[in-house]
């Protein structure tokens, strides 16, 4: 397996991220060597709230909550996920699972002997960091997660799981313009999720040079379609750095991929959403069964106005009976960036409960 890794000066100059790096060694199943990244402020005997990323960002998306959590005397621990951030990067498209990224992070989590976890997940954040909570039960005592789920749809019909396959095997041109615009109609309750859904999945893999930056920015910092257009044009022609588009925000998004080759999970791993009959479908199964049994306090706290997960909320208070439903904040997708200080008090809140 090749890995590759970020040099630390391209993240020199990242403003809004002053926290120190802490690194990890853990081995995949061929025994390669991969180095996971996690950063750990606050107040060393407070509760520990395991805040967990997911697709294309990184831990910087929590670095306005960390200094609301630490002021209230909560200490975070949040990791970059292996291909993401200041972790290293397989470089192959084969690396990337869903269960090699589970078991990763299950290494991880083991090897820095977290105890007395309270978790926060949201979008690959949670579907994996819920998996690791059913393989290490003893470690957390609460559960939160937002803008994200346990998929399971083992009765898929066969004509949305074929139209699928056909469309990502199509030579269709997707843009961030074209793509977004099929994604929003997610929660139409008109199609099959999945058939919306493949538009991110494809625009990914096919887009050898993703446009993390922008695509993190047209969700946080709500650019207008023209500046979208704009930049895009920018970064196909390998001119991003030049672009009058260009924000802080996106060079942050950009620093750990100095070039495209380092992009491959972010590729990848849109394809691994279970949202069809895949190979975690016995894995999902038992740990919806876990969920569906546990007395560990839950909170779902929900944006409510991302059509990617809306329809998420309903399934997630389905499959934990126990679940408390927290009132929807706003803010679409990542919600830690553009909601900090309502989801920090959320957060707090049910810490503190």
């Amino acid at each position: 397996m090749k890995v590759l890794r970020t040099p630390d000066k391209y993240f020199a100059n990242i403003k809004g991220y002053p926290f120190d790096p802490i690194y990890t060694d853990i081995f995949t199943d061929n025994g390669t060597e991969i180095r996971i990244h996690h950063i750990d402020e606050g107040p060393s005997d407070g509760p520990i709230l395991l805040a967990m990323h997911g697709q294309p960002v990184w831990s910087y998306l929590y670095s306005k909550m960390i200094p609301i959590l630490n002021d209230s005397g909560i200490r975070v621990i949040a990791p970059d996920l292996v291909g993401y951030g200041k972790s290293d990067k397989p470089a192959s498209r084969n690396d990337y699972s869903y269960q090699n990224q589970v078991d990763w992070m299950n290494q991880w989590l083991v090897k820095n002997n977290l105890n007395d976890l309270i978790f926060f997940g949201q979008d690959w954040g949670g579907l994996i960091g819920l998996r690791m909570i059913v393989d290490n039960p003893d470690r957390f005592t609460k559960i939160s997660m937002g803008n994200t789920g346990l998929p399971y749809m083992p009765n898929t019909p066969k004509a949305v799981i074929d139209e699928v396959y056909k469309f990502r095997k199509s030579n269709i041109k997707l843009t961030p313009l074209n793509m977004s615009k099929e994604v929003r109609k997610m929660d139409s309750g008109k199609t099959h999720p999945a058939l919306k859904f493949m538009y991110w999945q494809k625009f990914c893999w096919d887009t050898k040079n993703l446009p993390v930056g922008l695509l993190n920015s047209a969700m946080m910092e709500k650019k207008q379609n023209n500046q979208i257009r704009n930049h895009y044009f920018f970064h196909k022609l390998g001119l991003s750095k030049i672009s009058p588009f260009m924000s802080d925000l996106m060079k942050a998004y950009e620093a750990p991929f100095p070039s495209p080759k380092y992009k491959m999970g972010c590729r990848a791993m849109p394809s691994h959403v279970p949202i069809i009959p895949d190979k975690s479908l016995d894995a999902q199964k038992k740990a919806r069964e876990f969920y569906n049994k546990t007395n560990k306090p839950f909170l779902s706290v929900f944006a409510g106005n991302d059509p990617v997960t809306n329809d998420m909320e309903k399934d997630v208070l389905r499959m934990v009976p126990n679940a408390i439903k927290a009132k929807n904040i706003g803010g679409g997708h990542f919600f830690q960036w553009t909601k900090p200080k309502e989801l920090s008090k959320v957060l707090i809140d049910f810490i503190k409960d």
